[in-house]
């Protein structure tokens, strides 16, 4: 879970100031947690308690209501009679499911999951299948898969094309909000790279929804590295509250994170 969060955190300054300088600082003093960390919290939340995605999703929205979220999550979060899905195709399910993917153990359960976990809000069919895909790649990672065995998972289950070209995602890739222009080039980053720092580097550097970018490839770097710098983690720790972080102790301690 750390590697969504320290991803979230990392990018939470560039979102809507683009950076595509792959050595800029990661840990600036300025930066916060966004609705990336509550709502993968959330998620969190929900599996180890058993509680509905809807329940745990509102939940959490309400203790942390001014952290960054959509327009129609929010609408959808403040009213207490819709626990629907509104068709939406945005990159939110993505960013918050990484949890899935650690904590089941069958690739079965955690495509299952993953759409379970994304239809209560985005259940259009490439809303859910950002939110699986990147599930999956988490879930691939951690079981100590190839990079190339992971990419080609991931092309052929969801028929992304993550053959991009860096420098020019640097220069044309721009700000989205879709699942379908965010979770393939997210994971190209994690593809390039060879560490959890280089991933994040790498992300930042071509812009777009840097927090959510970041929050992804972070997200399947940690599951694949298997170790996140410890720089990283007293950064994030000291970005959260200790409600968030009692969560990710506990999913951690009960799924071997």
């Amino acid at each position: 879970m750390f590697g969504a969060i320290i991803g979230d955190i990392a990018g939470s300054t560039y979102e809507f100031e683009n950076i595509h300088d792959h050595e800029y600082d990661l840990i600036p003093e300025n930066s916060f947690f966004t609705d990336d960390t509550v709502l993968t919290c959330a998620v969190a939340y929900s599996i180890l308690n058993g509680t509905p995605y809807p329940e745990s999703l509102k939940k959490f929205y309400n203790r942390y209501p001014e952290r960054g979220y959509g327009t129609l999550f929010q609408k959808w979060a403040e009213d207490k009679t819709q626990h629907k899905g509104y068709n939406s195709w945005g990159n939110g399910s993505a960013m918050r499911v990484s949890p899935v993917g650690y904590a089941f153990n069958s690739a079965e359960e955690v495509l299952l999951e993953a759409k379970k976990s994304a239809e209560c809000t985005h259940n259009h069919p490439e809303g859910i299948k950002g939110a699986q895909a990147v599930a999956y790649a988490v879930f691939l990672a951690r079981k100590n898969n190839s990079k190339h065995f992971i990419k080609k998972e991931i092309e052929s289950q969801f028929g992304y094309n993550l053959n991009f070209n860096l420098e020019s995602l640097r220069k044309n890739y721009s700000f989205t909000e879709s699942c379908k222009d965010t979770v393939p080039q997210s994971l190209f980053c994690f593809f390039q790279s060879n560490s959890f720092e280089e991933t994040l580097k790498k992300s930042l550097s071509i812009g777009g929804d840097s927090d959510t970018v970041l929050a992804i490839s972070g997200s399947v770097a940690a599951a694949f590295y298997n170790k996140i710098p410890d720089k990283f983690i007293i950064f994030a720790k000291e970005k959260l509250d200790n409600f968030l972080i009692s969560i990710i102790l506990k999913f951690e301690k009960k799924y071997g994170v």
